[in-house]
Order: C-alpha cells, then sequence, then structure tokens
C-alpha cells in the first residue's frame, strides 16, 4: 500500500497558535475584495476559517473555507466551503480509524479507501509556513496530488522589502510566498482566475521590522 504520510524535519520545530489576519485582493492593480484568516488550537487540532469577499472589480461574491486539521503535521482532519450562510456546498471527512474519506458535494455523496493523509487547500497553505525554503514530495490533496516547486529567489523571493521562500503549486499555477524570518506568515498569494491572476497581499508586511531597526539605530 502506498503511504504518503505528512512527515517532515522541518514542521518538527513549527507550530501555529492563536492568530489572525487579513489579506487584500488585487486584480491588475486595483482592489478586489479581502481575505480574512482565523486559526485557533483546539486540544491536538487546529482549527482554520478564511472568509473571502470578493469585490471591487470582480462580481461580490462570499466564499468561506474552513478546515480542522493536525496541529503539527497539518493532515486534514475535515474540510468545507460554501458561502457561510447555509449549509456548505463541499465537503470532505477523514475517517482514519476506518480508512474512509467521504466527499459530499450538494446531495450527492462519495466514499473511497483513505490510502494515506491529505491536505486540504487551507491546511496545505500552513504547512508551507513551515517547510523553510526546502524541496518536498507531491503532496496528497483531495482529487488528486499538488506538486510543490520551491523556487529560487532570484525569481521572487521578496515582499515589500521582506525575505520570502516562494513555492509554485501545480496544477493551478498558483504561487505563495512565505515569510522567511519568524514567525514565517503568509504575505502574499498569487491564484490564477477567469478573470486574470488575483494577489491576496498582507498590507505593510514590513512594518514589524521596522521599530527594531530605528531602535538599534537609536542605540
Amino acid at each position: 500500500m502506498e503511504s504518503d504520510r505528512i512527515n517532515d524535519p522541518g514542521q518538527e520545530s513549527f507550530q501555529i497558535g492563536a492568530e489572525s489576519f487579513a489579506l487584500t485582493l488585487t486584480l491588475g492593480g486595483r482592489y478586489a475584495g479581502e481575505q480574512t484568516w482565523t486559526v485557533h488550537p483546539e486540544r491536538s487540532a487546529l482549527i482554520a476559517r478564511v472568509e473571502t469577499n470578493f469585490g471591487g472589480v470582480l462580481p461580490e461574491v462570499r466564499r468561506v473555507q474552513s478546515s480542522r486539521m493536525h496541529a503539527r503535521t497539518f493532515a486534514s482532519h475535515s474540510y468545507s466551503e460554501g458561502d457561510g450562510r447555509g449549509k456548505p456546498s463541499f465537503e470532505t471527512t477523514f475517517d482514519r480509524k476506518n480508512g474512509v474519506l467521504t466527499l459530499r458535494q450538494g446531495k450527492d455523496e462519495v466514499t473511497t479507501p483513505l490510502l494515506g493523509d491529505h491536505h486540504d487547500p487551507v491546511s496545505l497553505l500552513l504547512w508551507l509556513r513551515g517547510q523553510h525554503g526546502q524541496d518536498v514530495p507531491p503532496q496528497r490533496l483531495t482529487g488528486g496530488r499538488v506538486h510543490v516547486q520551491t523556487l529560487h529567489p532570484a525569481q521572487g523571493g521578496d515582499v515589500n522589502g521582506t525575505p520570502t521562500h516562494v513555492y509554485l503549486l501545480r496544477p493551478g499555477h498558483a504561487y505563495v510566498y512565505v515569510e522567511q524570518d519568524a514567525p514565517h506568515r503568509l504575505l502574499r498569494l498569487i491564484q490564477p482566475t477567469d478573470f486574470g491572476p488575483v494577489e491576496a497581499n498582507l498590507p505593510q508586511a514590513r512594518r514589524q521590522a521596522q521599530p527594531e531597526r530605528r531602535r538599534r539605530r537609536a542605540g
């Protein structure tokens, strides 16, 4: 039996506590909405909720993604997405005790054998925060595999003066920019859409480092 465990030396020392942050969306340099993340630990799990409100140059659409994952490995326990106003339009649950993966979309439900740990779209991004720019093998994602390519710094590893690790996710050609230093924030996400590439940026990502530099100069 093939088993791709989500297990990597880099994640042994990386854990996420309670946090919240917001990313500003742009399309072609014009305002396109906001994405709000809230994350909190719950026993041995980590709960993340991502609410994306598109607007501006994009149609006004609300999308809510909810993920429950292992607090250390970031393996998904369950995942859902919808508009946040009713029953999710898509859900996945991972029954490790019985080795069953269940997918629900609308009224349709499908079960398949669970052969190993999986990521969901939210847990994958949080997991990447602990990979420290190293090369990683393909990861299981519901519906297939995702290939993670670590890009060389010369290919765009800087966001507003803050050094980052950059990952290209395929299929889909999404880019993920992760702050090199702790707390390894998600600084920029680029996702291709039918309207063009939508960027999600953490506003003024370098401001936290500026007071420390001023103190050193003053001393």
